[in-house]
């Protein structure tokens, strides 16, 4: 049935973003692994602040962020003034694709890349443009090959998601030097925490002029069910990105838990150290048993099996154990399943449940 009433052209390709699996029929206590959350849950330092703000419900929270823009700014050494906040990196990457694209114009991503990048993008009427990557890797040849005079954006998110695979800070440079001038280079560093010593591009945004850097508090904080993420970005790109934010997309729960978080150096610092442990563990496990996966740099493992047959197979095994992994059919990875690193429990039993599903395949 025909209405008179269209959106514009490109929102009718999205089809909604499908997250993780909560849930599975008939078990009650099921072990989350498909979402990427920390396993540790939020900092306690989060958790009392929010008590203490609870007042303040019926109040509009601030417009500006200052104070958990002063926070971010603090712990990484940036500029506040330089910092955008929003309803985690979702938000932000929905605003740059607002701002600086529509009909007529493309936005790279790549082919393995975050499903927002191209969601976002049909969203706000510009045409997607998915480029290859070599062995589940971001090429930047390939990036510079398919820019055209369409260009605006490129999404890069580094580590990959749900790839697990990272570009050395060279190839992340050329690709910014080599860019048009006019073409934005977004760097999305959702995973950037699990990386020690990694600062998510912050170095690259703050020499040049065309390359933004998005965090999130969803992953290694974990405040996820609160949705804040912030941006990192030459003055130009902060001053066009405050004109299209709402003025009240961060709450008061919002802002007062994530600038707790921030300031928790301790609790992401042992966050960091387990969820390696268990990852170089895990990895290693999986190897043995035939199951192999490239070097994760973030807090997953993306095990690769023999055909998309089999990855099905084990995804449907791993659920009737109450284990919920993520399928990643629709990322182009249909013989892959992306294991989050859960605490060392989960990590021993889901390893274990496709120890024996590859057993039963003997």
């Amino acid at each position: 049935m025909s209405h008179a009433i269209e959106p514009k052209p490109g929102v009718l390709h999205i089809a909604p973003y499908q997250g993780g699996e909560s849930t599975a029929p008939g078990i009650k206590d099921v072990v989350k692994l498909s979402s990427n959350e920390n396993p540790f849950g939020p900092p306690e330092s989060a958790r009392k602040v929010l008590r203490k703000v609870e007042h303040l419900l019926h109040r509009y929270p601030s417009t500006d962020h200052a104070s958990l823009r002063a926070a971010i700014g603090e712990m990484h050494g940036l500029d506040p003034e330089l910092i955008v906040c929003g309803a985690g990196s979702d938000e932000l990457i929905h605003m740059l694709c607002t701002a600086y694209t529509g009909p007529g114009t493309e936005v790279i991503h790549t082919e393995h890349g975050f499903a927002m990048y191209r969601l976002s993008a049909l969203a706000a009427g510009a045409t997607p443009v998915c480029v290859a990557e070599h062995e589940r890797k971001v090429d930047v040849d390939r990036i510079l090959d398919a820019v055209s005079f369409r260009t605006k954006l490129v999404f890069v998110a580094n580590p990959a998601n749900p790839t697990g695979t990272m570009l050395g800070s060279n190839e992340i440079g050329r690709l910014a030097s080599e860019l048009p001038e006019n073409v934005l280079l977004v760097l999305d560093g959702a995973y950037a925490e699990y990386v020690d010593g990694y600062d998510g591009g912050a170095r690259l945004v703050s020499k040049r002029e065309n390359v933004v850097m998005t965090r999130t508090f969803s992953k290694i904080y974990g405040l996820g069910g609160l949705r804040v993420g912030w941006a990192y970005a030459p003055a130009h790109v902060i001053d066009v990105l405050n004109r299209v934010r709402g003025p009240f997309n961060l709450g008061t729960l919002q802002l007062a838990a994530a600038e707790a978080a921030v300031r928790d150096r301790d609790y992401v610092n042992r966050s960091r150290a387990e969820n390696a442990r268990m990852r170089t563990w895990m990895a290693k496990a999986l190897a043995e048993v035939g199951v192999m996966s490239d070097t994760s740099t973030a807090n997953f493992v993306l095990a690769r099996f023999d055909s998309a047959e089999e990855a099905s197979a084990c995804n449907a095994h791993l659920k009737s154990e109450g284990l919920l992994v993520r399928q990643v059919t629709g990322y182009g990875l249909p013989n892959c399943l992306r294991i989050t690193v859960g605490d060392e429990a989960s990590c021993r039993r889901v390893v274990h449940a496709i120890t024996v599903f590859k057993g039963s395949e003997e």
